[in-house]
């Protein structure tokens, strides 16, 4: 059986910005990780990728990562407030996150967060 990984906004954005290989790392930490992406996270990247800069590339970039995710639906309509709805809700194992704040709420859940380690590698934080 696979784990249900939530990724938000900023985990998406890392291959950009922090020169994360973000699928390899999650099958090293997550093997048979099943990602999913809330759609509010698709609706944010999708903002983002309107502007211009290195953020508007990230979020473009991120927003094609989201086709090897499955993208679900949650009462909340703010992204961080998604990802913490799926990690209460028990329908995700971990969240993978560069989210200092949105990590510390989904830890006091008692879901693990996979977050940036070093330079360009993921770590995995339990609660």
């Amino acid at each position: 059986m696979s784990d249900r990984v939530a990724l938000d906004t900023s985990a998406l954005m890392m291959p950009v910005e922090c020169g994360v290989r973000l699928f390899e790392e999650l099958d090293r930490l997550v093997p048979a990780a099943d990602p999913v992406v809330p759609s509010s996270v698709v609706a944010e990247l999708d903002a983002l990728s309107k502007g211009g800069g290195e953020e508007a590339d990230a979020a473009s970039v991120g927003r094609d990562l989201v086709e090897r995710c499955s993208v679900v639906e949650s009462g909340a309509g703010y992204a961080d407030d998604a990802i913490v709805e799926l990690a209460g809700d028990g329908r995700v194992d971990y969240v993978a996150t560069n989210d200092r704040d949105l990590a510390d709420r989904v830890r006091s859940r008692g879901v693990p967060v996979i977050g940036l380690r070093g330079r360009n590698k993921l770590a995995v934080t339990q609660p």
